[in-house]
């Protein structure tokens, strides 16, 4: 692995909902941009282990927990040809990128959203947690 991956980074990732996990899929349906919210490496085993939050351009449902994208952030993240667009923060795929099956070695990254609307995304996962859904992905 080349990349570091950092909080706010924006890549392109299968990602797979809680609901797809839920009916037994295991796959992805189309790539989508995530936000790398978490990126720890291990002190133990020395492998990087990231929690990635969905982008999504469709307005989320009432009772989830989900944070629009401002024009100036969407463009910073490399997301600029979407008119509008959110993170939803109550739910996350987990993996880790020396095990990972979705993670290119030389993962292209689209963007980068700023330190405050980073510690923004943070605060409100972190209110979210205990009742958010984690898919793991490096299974």
């Amino acid at each position: 692995m080349n990349h570091e991956f950092r909080p706010g980074e924006v890549i392109t990732y299968p990602y797979l909902w809680a609901w797809q996990q839920q009916r037994g899929e295991t796959e992805w349906r189309k790539q989508r941009p995530v936000c790398v919210i978490i990126a720890i490496r291990s002190a133990s085993d020395g492998n990087t282990h990231l929690a990635l939050l969905a982008i999504t351009t469709q307005p989320p449902p009432s009772g989830r927990a989900a944070l629009e994208i401002p024009d100036i952030e969407r463009r910073r993240a490399g997301l600029g040809d979407l008119k509008q667009s959110w993170i939803v923060v109550d739910e996350y795929n987990y993996d880790i990128v020396e095990r990972s099956w979705y993670i290119e070695p030389h993962q292209e990254v689209l963007g980068r959203f700023s330190k405050s609307f980073v510690m923004k995304i943070a605060v409100m996962f972190a209110n979210a947690r205990g009742r958010s859904e984690r898919v793991n992905r490096f299974d």
